[in-house]
């Protein structure tokens, strides 16, 4: 049968809407953010697709009983629109490392427990030493720390490589995150070679192996069928001009909204079905809600520069010129930031006003779009504007009527504190 122009053109219309659905935007969250006038703020929400920004931000009330209800709020929201997720990828992974070494169930291995790892393939990196750690030797604990406080970049290739790239994908599916997909270390490999994982070994404090893992190769597939490039040239591994889009088809893949449902379903896990939760113990959630808000001037071990690494260094919604966090407050979070893209996706907690709330917000800043020319506008534009957008959110906060006041008592933590006596230099130099 022959159909009129007119109907196949309905049609390919609505086929096209399904293939690229418009983001989502609450006109409550649009009209709180309308409110902030900064220049800069304002130029950003005013050109969505430009930046390609997202926001969720997530209302937090409390029952009579202090159990938590979430409520979610969306700024030009779009799970299918790419962001390179960089370094926000290394909480998902150290949750996994965690759950699959409680799953080892053998005597003296836990997240202290030295861990080494071998080599198999001519582009491995063994590691047999950690210089960042007093007792000079890797453990998951200490990978979780350096990832989590200035985000360090080996930690994550040694949570990929414990877990394996295979593995890694079906817990994450299996917990209901079907469209995550993490398929790169953080080593410029091909994704051939990010298939292979190391040889590891947990061992005792005279060198005795406690456990052993063999090397390995994930025969699962992945779906790249959706092409995802991006800007108009990049620099390639030579710094060779490219004048052709940057290609993150085989990336790390990850939605925004994703990542903040993991981050809750680790701080609050009841607030989830038993599916989703991750299978840690009690002292794996009080290590992880410590490093997720210490500041670096409170940690001994590893023993960071302040000046560099400040305590507002990875706290993006309260980042600004005094380096300082407001007092009473912490911020229990992960950021990445790669490629002209910025991301924070938090749950912040002010103990003096009862106030709670998470936000989550990504943004590209790359007026040259040019990728890997490392000219992104980070400080103009990208951290004033997830600053403004943290200050703007937590004064809402402040405001905001709550139907019971929050207790707030398991996000208290004691946090360590620096030796004065300690005399070794302070680690300034690290790749994150």
């Amino acid at each position: 049968m022959r159909y009129p122009v007119l109907v196949w053109l309905i049609v390919a219309n609505g086929l096209l809407t399904v293939l690229s659905a418009q983001p989502k935007t609450d006109s409550f969250l649009a009209q709180i953010l309308n409110g902030n006038k900064n220049a800069v703020f304002q130029e950003v929400l005013q050109h969505p697709d430009k930046y390609r920004l997202q926001i969720v931000y997530t209302q937090i009330n409390r029952d009579k009983k202090n159990r938590p209800s979430f409520t979610n709020y969306f700024f030009h929201y779009d799970s299918l629109l790419y962001f390179n997720p960089a370094s926000t990828v290394k909480m998902p992974l150290a949750f996994l490392a965690l759950e699959k070494l409680n799953g080892l169930h053998r005597n003296g291995v836990n997240k202290y427990t030295t861990i080494l790892f071998d080599s198999s393939q001519p582009w491995q990196r063994p590691l047999y030493n950690d210089t960042t750690a007093i007792s000079g030797k890797p453990s998951l604990a200490q990978f979780i720390k350096r990832a989590f406080l200035i985000s360090e970049n080996d930690p994550y290739n040694r949570f990929y490589q414990f877990i394996g790239q295979g593995e890694i994908n079906r817990n994450l599916h299996q917990k209901g995150y079907a469209d995550v997909r993490i398929t790169r270390q953080f080593l410029g490999l091909t994704p051939e070679q990010n298939r292979y994982t190391n040889a590891l070994r947990f061992v005792d404090a005279e060198g005795n192996t406690l456990y052993e893992q063999p090397p390995a190769y994930n025969k699962d597939s992945f779906d790249f069928s959706r092409v995802i490039k991006i800007g108009k040239a990049h620099l390639d591994r030579n710094d060779s001009l490219i004048n052709e889009p940057f290609d993150f088809t085989p990336h790390n893949n990850i939605s925004l909204e994703d990542l903040r449902q993991i981050l809750q379903s680790v701080l609050f896990p009841q607030s989830v079905t038993a599916t989703q939760r991750f299978h840690l113990t009690r002292d794996d959630y009080r290590f992880l809600y410590r490093y997720l808000s210490q500041f670096p001037s409170e940690t001994p071990d590893p023993k960071y520069d302040t000046a560099t690494f400040y305590d507002s260094y990875v706290k993006f919604f309260f980042r600004d010129s005094t380096h300082r966090m407001p007092p009473n407050m912490r911020v229990f979070n992960k950021v990445g930031w790669a490629y002209g893209f910025l991301t924070d996706v938090s749950y912040v907690v002010d103990f003096k006003n009862k106030v709670e709330f998470m936000l989550a917000a990504t943004l590209y800043v790359n007026s040259d779009e040019i990728l890997n020319d490392n000219k992104y506008e980070y400080e103009s534009i990208g951290h004033p504007f997830l600053y403004q957008l943290g200050q703007t959110i937590y004064q809402y906060e402040l405001k905001r009527k709550r139907p019971y006041m929050p207790k707030l008592s398991a996000f208290k933590i004691k946090y360590e504190s620096r030796d004065p006596k300690d005399v070794r230099p302070s680690l300034r130099d690290v790749d994150n």
